[in-house]
């Protein structure tokens, strides 16, 4: 249990609790103070006592809170780092995208790593995320009016253990699918004079490969009338229902990227995740995909049910050997709507942190780059998921998304378009509803609703 004199700063701080198992059990109290120049925390747990004083002059109500719940979090987070004896990886640090942190130090005139190590940061991934905004140089821009198009496809063929997302046996969905292609074709119409300068188009899922070669043409020839040559990803995803037929479509309609989501290159993993084929498929997936000349991307998840450090290990060298462009390593996450989550209080982190280390050693002396790294709530362990490229080869779409310096504009079931007001520092968002029949009912009104939100 937790509490704090400051409503405000309440799922801040309850964002720390999370990262320390066993402390949501403890009693901790939280009382805040600031006289306009210095910042006080002192926090209870358990009985014992702890207390830091931050100097900082606030120029703005924004600045205030924004700093209010930065020295807040640090102040519980030294308190709990000190009655657990742990320290995370990340220290205090639980927003998701700790690289928006750097960019935003840097524009301010001063270097990052003073304060990534005031909030507790270890030195390795201080300097990963030093790679990270090296790696982006080529390629990061902050450009009023550049615009991604992400185009959602929620069928699967099952539904993994650690998925949250909306979609399901496409069995169960498929009765839907003219009618949801339908209305892709005219929300992608409609999108197409909104886009200003567009960076990147990826169609995602969900899994896009299950669908029919005719309904997948379908996309593909809507996408391709606005894609005109730029990067133009389709996460393919299980190796399972690859086909060249289906390659075949993408290499006409100009996709440049594909993903093959293989998480592991255990047998045993898969199954247990819920996936339907074996490692052999994975590589019966690159094999027929070589031929096609598209940048891969592939997939691996760190610390999977009763997964070992050596499968883990084996999945990395054997991703490493099929050379695909970009490799990203995830760590197991907790998603709300997940079966994981339904039958998983806490996540195991034995031989986390090594399975983590394993994969920047390997990845780094292979030639892969870390170039964009995001963290999310629950994971396991508290680190992050880091996507790794080969020089030349990062994916557009994915820093974009990342550090949010690009519109992102979404069609279809779940998909969440974001207007970037880089003038103003601000971002405006429209979600599509997440099941497919109420999208099905809302989407002419989501088209007029895009309209206005990048058409001003």
């Amino acid at each position: 249990m937790m509490t704090t004199n400051e409503p405000f700063l309440q799922p801040e701080l309850m964002d720390v609790v999370r990262l320390f198992d066993g402390a949501d059990a403890l009693a901790i109290g939280h009382i805040f103070s600031y006289d306009g120049a210095v910042f006080e925390n002192t926090v209870t747990v358990d009985g014992r006592s702890f207390s830091r004083r931050d100097a900082f002059s606030v120029q703005s109500e924004l600045e205030f809170k924004s700093m209010a719940k930065r020295f807040s979090k640090l102040a519980l987070y030294e308190a709990l780092s000190a009655v657990t004896g742990k320290r995370l990886p990340w220290g205090a640090l639980t927003g998701i995208r700790p690289t928006r942190l750097a960019y935003q130090e840097l524009a301010a005139g001063r270097e990052f790593s003073p304060l990534f190590r005031t909030m507790g940061v270890s030195e390795e991934n201080i300097a990963l995320t030093a790679r990270v905004l090296k790696t982006q140089e080529p390629v990061y821009e902050r450009q009023e009016g550049s615009c991604d198009l992400f185009v959602s496809l929620p069928f699967c063929p099952t539904k993994c253990t650690y998925c949250s997302f909306i979609t399901a046996p496409i069995a169960g969905t498929e009765k839907y699918l003219p009618a949801y292609l339908s209305a892709l074709e005219q929300e992608l119409a409609a999108a197409a004079p909104l886009i200003k300068r567009l960076r990147s188009v990826y169609i995602g899922g969900g899994t896009p490969f299950v669908l029919r070669p005719e309904d997948l043409e379908r996309v593909l020839v809507s996408a391709a009338k606005i894609a005109h040559g730029c990067e133009f990803t389709v996460e393919a995803g299980r190796p399972d229902v690859f086909s060249e037929e289906k390659l075949d479509l993408c290499k006409k309609y100009g996709v440049t990227r594909l993903c093959i989501n293989a998480q592991s290159f255990s047998d045993r993993t898969l199954a247990a995740i819920g996936r339907k084929h074996s490692a052999e498929d994975v590589f019966r997936a690159f094999a027929m995909t070589a031929p096609y000349g598209f940048d891969l991307n592939c997939d691996l998840i760190a610390g999977l049910t009763g997964e070992s450090f050596g499968e883990f290990a084996n999945s990395v060298d054997t991703a490493i050997a099929l050379s695909p462009a970009n490799i990203t390593v995830h760590t197991l996450c907790l998603k709300r709507g997940a079966r994981l989550k339904e039958e998983t209080a806490r996540l195991k982190e034995d031989g986390l942190a090594e399975m983590i280390a394993y994969s920047r050693e390997k990845l780094t002396a292979a030639g892969y780059k870390p170039y964009y790294l995001y963290r999310q709530k629950y994971m396991a362990g508290a680190h992050e998921n880091v996507g790794w490229t080969k020089p030349n080869k990062a994916c557009i779409y994915n820093i974009d998304v990342m550090e949010e310096t690009a519109d992102n504009l979404a069609v279809g079931g779940n998909a969440i378009s974001k207007r970037v007001i880089l003038r103003e520092n601000r971002i405006e968002r429209l979600a599509s509803p997440k099941d497919i029949k109420t999208y099905l009912e809302k989407y002419p009104l989501l088209i007029e609703e895009k309209a206005k939100l990048f058409g001003a």
